[in-house]
Formats: C-alpha cells, structure tokens, sequence
C-alpha cells in the first residue's frame, strides 16, 4: 500500500511556506531534492542555507534537513518531510575545486554540472556544440565522488552525459528528465544515455514539467505510467525513479531566473516561446496532495506489482543515496559491493 512506501521526490522548486510543508505531509511523501541555488555563487548559496536553517527551525514539526539515508528513515517514522538539497548547476563552486567538499559539508548532496549552458565544467543541453566535460571538470567529478556529492546531468548535452557517466567512479542520477522516444525535447534523454545511465548503475527520475511530456499539460496518467513501463522494459525497473520538477506557486519572476540567470540581456524562454513565455499549466492529477499517490496506482493499473511501485515511488532513491553519500574515506568496501537493498515496510 502506498502508505508504508518511503516516497521520494528528486526534484522540487516549489514556493516553500508552512502551508507547503502541511500539503507535503499530507502528501504521504517521506524526502523531497529542493533546489537549493541555480545561478547563484559560493556566497549566495550560503544565504540560501541560512534562509532553509530558519525554514527547520520554525517548521520543527513538519520538516526535517536529511543528510544520510538514516535521516529519510527517521523521517518516515516521525511522520515529517526530510529535505535534502541540490544545486541545478555549478556556479555554488565559483572556480574553486575546494569548495566542492565545503558545499557537501554545508549539506549539498547532489550538483548539476550545467544548468542548459556550457560551464566551466560540461556542456548543456542548450548549446548548438557539446565539446563534452571540461578539464576543470574531470577534476570536480573525482572530487564529487571522494567527498560524497551525487552528480546530476539533468540539464546537460549528450556527450557531455556519457562522458561524466564513463568518468564517474560512482553511479551518477539524472533527476528530473524524460526519455526522448517519450517526447523529443532538448532536455530529455536518448535511448543510448538512458541505457549507459542504467549500466554504470545510475538512477532516472521521470519528470512530471508539462514541456517534457507527451502531450504536455493533456498528458493523462496512463500515457505517463506508460512512458516508465516502456523505460522499465529497456532497462529495469531498479534505475527508475520520480523527480517531478514541480515549481508549485513560484511567480513568473523566479521562471526568468531559472532561464536567464545573470548570463543574458536578452529575454530566453527555455522551453517555452515569446507566445508560451509563462508556466505551463498543471497536470490535473499531479496537483494538491493526491499526485503521488496517484502515480503509485497508475502504475499499479499499468501491470506493476506494490514492490516494484514501491521502488520507483522511493526506494531506488534509498539504494542510490545509500551508496552514493558516503565519502570513499569512509568506505570499508566499494560501493558496488554493497548488497543492500531498500525492502517495503511492512
């Protein structure tokens, strides 16, 4: 049943406030990935860990920061919302390597290398040439995987997404994006990404942002269940997971700022246009308190059973932070000798 699931979200935005923090209870979700910065640097990301240490404190009863898997468990069991942070792009590390296990130890578990533009250290999505990962990139990928940091190339070209695949000694995630065959949009994933992702042990989060979906604001429960079941027969169900990049309540002021950063006097609108410049509308069942639940039994009507519904709500997250956190230092055994698996509670 749904509600002995630990459910995770990998990806959110959302307009956070106590009234938010209820509906995430009340949503039955365990953990939610909440960007952290996008533009920001080294400076401002340590303003937006003050502003999240305030949100804990006056939210005590209803959330919770989560560093390690033991903290999502402690979660579940008192009934509140872990929050574990992530940057959508790298600019929280200026140009200095070292600030990499500075943030990790801050709390930044997870780092995208680009957010759609190149950066210093890999190639996005957006850009007509992928020259691939940088040398300053090889290097903060070493880094990323000695101090405990998960790698994300949600928002980066393809090249670039193998070759950090290839390069990482750990598995890396992919958090917020759809296949391609599903709806061809720069953001989303190839067949061949999705494959390399899945056999280096990597993890995908199905994202629920209407410009990534078939169908896009119309796309129904079904056709979606049936975009992870296609996905789960090419590569397992073990490397699914949800990451709904849902930006609930955010003015059109922060969607220019995703999208513009400080980089452009001109007006960029993503994946959107000059005449479809704003958020696009809802999903009607991904909405208020009920979405995930509603995934958990869409897929249940599509032919997969609790366990494996279970695993793509919360439980390969569990497996791929478990393994992916810990700095090598504090490793006894490398990490793909570990045997643990994340069981439904019963």
């Amino acid at each position: 049943m749904y509600q002995k699931q630990i459910v995770i979200d990998g990806l959110q935005y959302c307009n956070w406030s106590r009234e938010y923090f209820q509906t995430l209870q009340a949503s039955g979700i365990t953990a939610v990935h909440a960007t952290l910065v996008y533009h920001e640097n080294a400076r401002e990301t340590l303003s937006r860990f003050a502003e999240w240490n305030l949100r804990f404190e006056q939210n005590a009863d209803l959330i919770m920061p989560v560093h390690s898997l033991a903290d999502i468990k402690t979660a579940k069991a008192q009934g509140k919302v872990g929050i574990f942070f992530g940057a959508q792009n790298c600019s929280s590390i200026d140009d200095e390597i070292g600030l990499i296990e500075v943030m990790r130890q801050q709390g930044l578990l997870i780092m995208q290398l680009t957010y759609n533009n190149q950066s210093l250290l890999a190639t996005g999505c957006y850009e007509k040439n992928d020259t691939g990962i940088t040398r300053f990139g090889k290097q903060a990928i070493e880094e990323m995987n000695r101090v405990g940091m998960i790698i994300d190339m949600s928002h980066s070209a393809e090249r670039s997404t193998l070759e950090a695949i290839e390069l990482s000694s750990r598995p890396i995630c992919i958090s917020h994006a759809n296949p391609s065959f599903a709806y061809d949009a720069l953001r989303n994933k190839s067949d061949t990404v999705i494959k390399a992702l899945a056999e280096n042990g990597g993890l995908l989060g199905f994202s629920l942002y209407p410009f990534h979906l078939p169908n896009g604001s119309q796309c129904t429960l079904q056709q979606f269940s049936q975009m992870v079941a296609k996905t789960a027969d090419m590569v397992g169900v073990e490397h699914l997971s949800i990451g709904s990049d849902l930006c609930l309540n955010q003015p059109q002021s922060v969607l220019q700022w995703m999208r513009n950063g400080r980089w452009s006097k001109d007006m960029d609108y993503g994946e959107g246009s000059a005449g479809n410049a704003g958020w696009p509308d809802s999903l009607p069942w991904f909405c208020g308190s009920a979405g995930m639940e509603n995934i958990y039994n869409g897929l249940i009507s599509h032919g997969f059973n609790e366990s494996e519904a279970g695993l793509i709500l919360g439980g390969n997250w569990c497996n791929f932070l478990e393994k992916g956190l810990t700095p090598i230092s504090q490793q006894s055994t490398p990490h793909m000798e570990s045997s643990s698996q994340y069981k439904i509670i019963a």
